[in-house]
């Protein structure tokens, strides 16, 4: 079995250990190049990335037959109503398809929340408001476009959980080894 860390990726960084020269990358807070991602997360996206040195176990931990679930802290604009919310759990047709229905529900702001650098923007007239959202598949900036979809757009997106991981403990750019 593999060694797995957790990494707590802060805004703006790319997943992965070579560099654009544009952004920071896993490199400048791993120096451990024998890890790979098991899963990714956008450069605007936070929270909890698992990466491991195990080709097996990271295809087990990515694979949606295994379908490890995926549990976000999402801050949208507005304050979606239970009609919004009740898509978001039965699924939401995208363009490439329909989603699976998702965990959703609204909750407080996270506690411990760090300051995001660059703040999210803030407009005086709407509120906004934080989900948590739990899915079992992984497309392309999925949460981001369901969240659109039913009509409050993803203000911030942090990662919580991955199967049994969570990010607790960890500031960004923070890593442990489980």
């Amino acid at each position: 079995m593999g060694r797995i860390l957790l990494f707590n990726k802060p805004f703006g960084v790319i997943c992965q250990f070579s560099r654009d020269g544009l952004h920071p990358t896993l490199a400048d807070y791993i120096p451990l190049p024998e890890f790979y991602p098991a899963g990714r997360l956008d450069t605007d996206s936070e929270g909890l990335l698992v990466l491991t040195d195990d080709g097996a176990l990271q295809h087990r931990i990515t694979d949606p037959k295994h379908k490890l679930p995926k549990t976000y802290r999402v801050q949208v604009e507005g304050v979606p109503d239970e009609r919004a919310l009740d898509q978001l759990r039965t699924g939401v047709s995208l363009k490439d398809g329909m989603t699976r229905p998702a965990g959703a529900c609204l909750m407080d702001e996270p506690a411990h929340l760090w300051p995001r650098n660059p703040p999210v923007r803030e407009r005086r007239a709407i509120p906004t408001s934080w989900l948590e959202l739990t899915i079992k598949e992984g497309r392309n900036r999925q949460v981001r476009r369901m969240t659109a979809a039913v009509g409050f757009p993803t203000l911030r997106l942090i990662r919580y959980r991955i199967g049994e991981w969570t990010v607790d403990g960890l500031e960004p750019g923070q890593w442990r080894q489980e």
